[in-house]
């Protein structure tokens, strides 16, 4: 009996540390061309993860945790030029956020909370600062054309 229990032990703990290992997957599109590649544990998306068209090319890129977007990522377009970059908290846009043109070119950066705009948008053309937003909750509240009085009325100071 004690050693049936004891056996029957051993399985249990290799079946739980089995399935709680952190293994590497690959999923690939119905052409066989890999379309996403990354780190799960415990059946979660964890670590660093790439997702591709099914061109090959590189569609985003970024961190998990618990199958939620974290950290930093970035975005593409299906020729490869870049869309978007920035920081994920719990899946949800934080912080700083970069879009650019077709042309790779900025055209705006935005502060997000929760997933809305909250705090200053900076619109660019031809890599110049050309206008600016204030939000509040993904609300537009005041926008600036000049960069003067923009500057006048906001403390830079407080663009972290």
């Amino acid at each position: 009996m004690k050693q049936t229990l004891l056996t029957y032990s051993l399985f249990l703990c290799i079946a739980l540390h089995s399935h709680a290992q952190k293994r590497y997957l690959k999923t690939y599109f119905e052409d066989k061309t890999l379309k996403a590649e990354g780190w799960i544990e415990n059946d979660q998306k964890t670590g660093y993860w790439k997702f591709y068209y099914p061109n090959g090319n590189l569609k985003k890129e970024g961190h998990f945790r618990s199958n939620k977007p974290v950290k930093y990522w970035y975005f593409y377009t299906q020729n490869g030029s870049k869309t978007s970059e920035g920081h994920y908290a719990e899946g949800l846009k934080e912080k700083w956020w970069i879009f650019y043109k077709d042309t790779g070119k900025t055209d705006c950066k935005c502060q997000f909370k929760n997933d809305k705009k909250e705090g200053f948008c900076f619109y660019y053309k031809n890599n110049k600062l050309i206008m600016a937003h204030k939000f509040a909750n993904g609300i537009k509240i005041k926008e600036w054309t000049d960069l003067k009085a923009f500057r006048k009325e906001n403390n830079l100071l407080n663009l972290q």
